[in-house]
C-alpha cells in the first residue's frame, strides 16, 4: 500500500492540540501560505478565469489545507495537494445549479496580468483557453502554464496519465478549431 499525503490520525488527538503546538502550526501554516500564495494564485486564476473567482477558490483551498494542516506527512507535496484541491473546488462549482445559471459574454470584464514578455497573442489565445470544458481547461493550465509532466498531473488530478494525454489533445484540437489563422499556423499553409 502507499503512503498517502495526508494521515487521518484520531480525534483525540486532534482534540487535544495544546496552545503552544497551535502556536506553532498557525506560525508554519502562515510561512508556507506567504510564501506560496502568489504562484498558487496565478494557478487559481487559470483555473477559474477572473480574478474575483480565483480569490475564493485560493481561499477556499487554503481553508481546507489549515484544517488538514497536522496530517500532512509529505511538505514537500504542499503545492501538488494544494492544486488537487483548487481542481476539485473549481470542478465542483461547474456542478452547482446557481454556475449554471450564468451567462458568458463576448467581452471579458477584466484581464490577466502576465509574468513575463506576451507578444499579443497571450491574451487572445487566454479568451479560447477559458472556453474550454473544466477537466480540459485543468490538464491545460496545469501542463502549460504550471510547465507540470503528464505524471504529475495524472498524480495532481487523480487519473491516468492516458487520460491526461486524450484531455489535452482534445484540448487542444478545440483551440486549433476555434482559433483564427494567426494564432494557428496549422491552417496558415505554412507547415512544415
Amino acid at each position: 500500500m502507499t503512503a498517502t499525503l495526508v494521515d487521518m490520525g484520531s480525534q483525540t488527538e486532534r482534540a487535544d492540540m495544546s496552545a503552544p503546538r497551535r502556536a506553532d502550526k498557525d506560525a508554519d501554516f502562515s510561512a508556507y501560505m506567504a510564501a506560496r500564495q502568489p504562484a498558487l494564485y496565478r494557478t487559481a486564476y487559470l483555473l477559474a478565469g477572473d480574478h474575483a473567482s480565483a480569490e475564493d477558490l485560493l481561499q477556499n483551498a487554503f481553508a481546507k489545507l489549515y484544517l488538514s494542516w497536522d496530517k500532512v506527512r509529505d511538505r514537500e507535496a504542499l503545492d501538488g495537494y494544494v492544486r488537487r484541491i483548487m481542481v476539485n473546488e473549481n470542478n465542483s462549482l461547474w456542478r452547482r445549479a446557481w454556475k449554471r445559471r450564468e451567462h458568458s459574454t463576448d467581452t471579458m470584464p477584466e484581464t490577466g496580468a502576465h509574468e513575463s514578455y506576451d507578444d499579443g497573442l497571450g491574451g487572445a489565445l487566454w479568451s479560447y483557453v477559458s472556453t474550454l470544458a473544466p477537466k480540459q481547461r485543468s490538464v491545460v493550465v496545469l501542463r502549460y502554464y504550471e510547465q507540470l509532466s503528464e505524471a504529475e498531473i495524472a498524480d495532481v488530478l487523480g487519473i491516468s496519465v492516458g487520460t491526461v494525454k486524450s484531455q489535452a489533445s482534445r484540448a487542444l484540437a478545440s483551440l486549433r478549431a476555434r482559433a483564427p489563422q494567426s494564432l494557428n499556423p496549422h491552417e496558415s499553409g505554412d507547415e512544415r
